[in-house]
């Protein structure tokens, strides 16, 4: 999903001190110690963080447990782009540099990131005019399901918008209605209606002009709105 505006602060602190771990480094992987959390310290618990490595692509792949900290080994002598997943969408924020190094390393890793409220569902799509969803749809909304399956405390608002064209009226009944749709999918894959409303905006929080069809596309469009964590 597009990420119109984002707060995103990365630190690496990188040291080696050497100490007892049910995860240990070797001569030719370094233990990474991960810690996540919001610019207020809170940490962060089930973020998914990817290391993918200039030279070998294969990401490594790591999840936060509830105190925000992660473990991994990264073969050494690699450059790893960080990969972080806000909520559905993987976002790329920096780099850490593994060298190659006598002995076993141990590096510390901290992210501090203010998680989106809003997301803009990318590959939703209604037929003309419509609330029925087209079936190429149902790709990003399997994933929105098994996001919300993932946080099984998250409340969520479907927001539907559309362009400028019609009447405000009929564009707030199509919004309204398009949101319902999606909202219907969600709970018809196990998602409790107790998790998820819907709500329709027309034409009302426009993000760019309507005057061209570039614009009116990016108008239309349907939101994740998280209400509750």
């Amino acid at each position: 999903m597009k990420i119109t505006s984002i707060s995103i602060a990365l630190l690496l602190f990188l040291s080696n001190f050497g100490y007892s771990q049910q995860i240990l480094p070797t001569e030719t992987k370094a233990l990474l110690e991960v810690s996540v959390t919001n610019f207020a310290d809170k940490p962060l618990p089930k973020e998914i963080i990817d290391f993918v490595g200039k030279r070998n692509k294969t990401p490594i792949t790591v999840t936060t447990d509830k105190d925000g900290k992660a473990k991994v080994l990264l073969p050494e002598g690699d450059i790893y782009d960080i990969k972080y997943r806000d909520f559905m969408e993987q976002v790329n924020y920096s780099q850490v540099d593994i060298p190659t190094e006598l002995g076993a390393m141990t590096y510390q890793l901290t992210i501090k990131f203010e998680p989106e409220k809003v997301f803009t569902l990318k590959n939703v799509h209604f037929e003309t005019a419509k609330a029925v969803l087209i079936p190429n749809s149902f790709d990003a909304l399997n994933e929105l399901v098994g996001a919300l399956k993932a946080n099984p405390n998250m409340v969520i608002e479907i927001a539907g918008h559309t362009d400028n064209v019609g009447t405000a009226e009929t564009n707030q009944t199509l919004s309204q209605e398009r949101a319902n749709s999606v909202m219907k999918y969600l709970i018809s894959k196990g998602i409790a209606s107790t998790r998820v409303s819907a709500k329709g905006y027309g034409s009302s929080q426009s993000v760019a002009p309507n005057n061209t069809e570039e614009g009116r596309q990016q108008n239309r469009r349907t939101e994740v709105r998280i209400i509750k964590e």
